[in-house]
């Protein structure tokens, strides 16, 4: 059994694998524990303000051009819970991880 790797937008892209044995001796693959880093150490390259009925999914897909990268957001902005993140008035940081550098194009709301 093997764990399929995660596409470029994943926020499991990257992460590590680990083997454990089973209680029959058939191999185990799994997923390493992702671990949230600090906000303090992405690159800001944005900023957003949440609007009524905004959702993170459609931030990212406006402001980062992939639905999926709403992580990102979360990640940035220290989130563990990320629908804490779509209250109307809050001010959303975008950001990257220091190791990509740039920067995502203006795409709209804010950014």
């Amino acid at each position: 059994m093997s764990i399929e790797r995660f596409p470029p937008n994943s926020r499991y892209n990257g992460v590590a694998t680990a083997e454990m044995a089973g209680p029959d001796g058939e191999k185990i693959v799994y997923l390493r524990r992702r671990f949230v880093p600090d906000p303090s150490t992405l690159v800001p390259v944005g900023e957003v303000q949440v609007q009524g009925g905004d959702r993170l999914d459609r931030l990212a897909a406006t402001n980062l051009g992939d639905p999926i990268q709403y992580w990102r957001i979360a990640d940035g902005n220290g989130a563990q819970v990320p629908s804490e993140l779509e209250r109307p008035g809050d001010s959303l940081r975008l950001t990257l991880p220091a190791s990509l550098g740039g920067g995502f194009p203006n795409r709209g709301n804010g950014a």
